[in-house]
């Protein structure tokens, strides 16, 4: 709809209070889907920090409060949301799953699969520096091994910083199963820059 082109000229604070207007945070999924689609179509495409306030918005109390796997809907609007807007996506919603208390075993998963098969290669990067950026726990593990399963090649720096933070890791994961297969899998990816 034409009317969407106002996302383009709202300040974050404005798009913040349209948003809350609209209610756009507890909207159907079904809507949610469709107002995804519409947000790939929009001419021109909204601005990093309008993307990410509307990542914040339209997902992240969603996300968060996942008890159980999402909704087919709900995966459409994320998987759909990610195609065009996955810089600003991670930045928000995985920062906030990352910092979230206790197993998260679904929002986890949710983590793993948007890796797997959503993200562009730039936003798997950022996903693994974000990880990076907080204490490794057995909860974080199959992330990094989302990660690894797409076989990025990794600016030196960033995996300089992974081989870190697994050896300085080891002796907290000395009995974790996940952990060796993630150093397996580093070793098995990066056997040319591992040494």
């Amino acid at each position: 709809p034409p009317e969407l082109s106002i996302l383009n000229n709202c300040s974050p604070g404005q798009l913040e209070g349209l948003c809350s207007f609209l209610q756009l945070s507890t909207c159907p999924e079904p809507f949610l889907v469709r107002f995804c689609s519409w947000l790939l179509a929009l001419t021109p495409e909204l601005s990093y920090t309008g993307a990410a306030v509307l990542a914040e918005q339209l997902f992240l109390r969603r996300v968060l409060s996942l008890t159980q796997p999402p909704s087919r809907h709900l995966m459409a609007a994320l998987t759909s949301f990610c195609s065009k807007y996955s810089h600003p996506f991670c930045r928000v919603l995985v920062a906030a799953v990352l910092q979230e208390p206790g197993e998260g075993a679904e929002q986890t998963k949710l983590m793993c699969e948007l890796v797997e098969e959503c993200l562009e290669p730039h936003s798997v990067q950022l996903v693994l520096s974000q990880v990076l950026e907080v204490p490794l726990s057995e909860k974080l593990l199959p992330v990094l091994q989302a990660v690894l399963g797409r076989q990025e090649v990794l600016p030196p720096e960033l995996l300089d910083l992974l081989v870190l933070t697994l050896c300085q890791q080891a002796p907290a994961f000395a009995a974790s199963l996940s952990f060796a297969k993630l150093v397996t899998a580093v070793l098995t990816v990066y056997q040319s820059q591992v040494s």
